[in-house]
């Protein structure tokens, strides 16, 4: 990839929402975004480390790369609101407030994790917290996503569902039926194209005819078309706060596309080998959580302030580690809990 093919698949700066320094957060709220980021960046690297050492079985899709738009969107949202992510959703679960062990637990197949262990990496569920699912199934969560938004706007609750898929989504079905039929309704429902370039291990310029798979096709909605620098933790606030203020004001649902990039492949069993070694070192270069550091310290936040934020989320780590690897595998009797209506083996349809 040539500079000037990466410039444009890697704005520096957000069009549409946020266009001058009157988009971006206080210090408070970019610390807290910054605080976030380390967050997910540790556990990711940790669940790593831990597949490799065979205690997170099968496989894991991880979001090394991508923590600004969960952090961005996870600062931003309030407690009520729903969150629906892909199997690469452990960002997201984190953002919205899950605990490290619980994460690390499910990650693990221990009985501390989310769902006792049962769920495993691709399926991280905590009602609790807004977070409504991680769905392997690309693009079934779209409309499953208007599904909840619809009833929040029955009930006049006012809850705001986000909506997280990758690229390749964009080119399925049910993106274009979530999407119309969200903008029929005016639904409160914000989607959010995390385009790191690659559905899966092909490049999304090699099956898709715009430029910007997401955004490119808002128009023939009726919506605005909104692209955002994904690595930009600023861009991805202000972003998230005027599409959530939107769609909670009653107007309707937004499309935003994130450009972003994944470090690894698509999964641990891919090493990533089809990508340029140009474009990953010029992507790894602007790598979100070390740039917004540089960032911060610029803007006059303490050194020593985000030393002990990454000192204090490498110690959370290391903690839901312990706790999960001492944890036992789920009990044998939770084996059919959830499966039927009544909880139990015993209800047949």
């Amino acid at each position: 990839m040539t500079v000037n093919e990466y410039q444009k698949v890697a704005p520096s700066v957000v069009t549409a929402y946020v266009s001058s320094q009157e988009g971006r957060p206080d210090t408070a709220t970019r610390v807290a975004l910054y605080r976030s980021m380390v967050r997910l960046r540790y556990l990711e690297k940790r669940a790593h480390d831990l597949f490799l050492q065979g205690l997170v079985k099968g496989t894991s899709h991880l979001g090394l790369g991508q923590e600004a738009i969960a952090a961005a969107f996870g600062t931003a949202m309030r407690k009520g609101d729903y969150t629906f992510a892909t199997y690469r959703g452990h960002n997201h679960a984190l953002a919205r407030g899950v605990s490290m062990t619980s994460v690390m637990g499910e990650l693990m197949g221990r009985s501390c994790g989310l769902m006792a262990g049962k769920g495993g990496s691709m399926h991280l569920t905590s009602v609790e917290h807004g977070m409504m699912g991680s769905y392997a199934i690309v693009g079934a969560h779209l409309t499953i996503a208007n599904g909840a938004a619809f009833s929040s706007k029955y009930r006049g609750t006012g809850e705001v569902t986000v909506c997280f898929f990758g690229d390749g989504t964009t080119n399925i079905g049910a993106f274009h039926e979530a999407v119309n039929l969200a903008a029929v309704w005016q639904l409160p429902v914000v989607f959010v194209c995390e385009n790191n370039l690659y559905m899966e291990y092909t490049s999304i310029f090699d099956v898709t005819p715009v430029e910007n798979p997401a955004a490119d096709r808002a128009a023939a909605y009726g919506l605005e078309s909104i692209v955002v620098d994904g690595n930009d933790a600023d861009a991805m606030y202000a972003t998230a706060v005027t599409a959530l203020d939107n769609a909670r004001s009653g107007r309707g649902p937004s499309l935003i596309e994130a450009k972003t990039y994944r470090h690894g492949g698509h999964s641990r069993a891919d090493p990533g080998k089809y990508r340029p070694d140009e474009e990953l070192q010029a992507w790894l270069a602007r790598d979100p959580v070390i740039t917004y550091r540089a960032r911060l310290v610029e803007a006059g936040v303490g050194v020593q302030e985000l030393d002990l934020i990454e000192e204090a989320a490498l110690k959370e780590v290391d903690r839901a580690t312990e706790e999960s690897r001492n944890s036992p595998p789920p009990d044998p009797s939770l084996l059919m809990k959830d499966v039927f209506a009544d909880g139990g083996a015993t209800w047949r349809s």
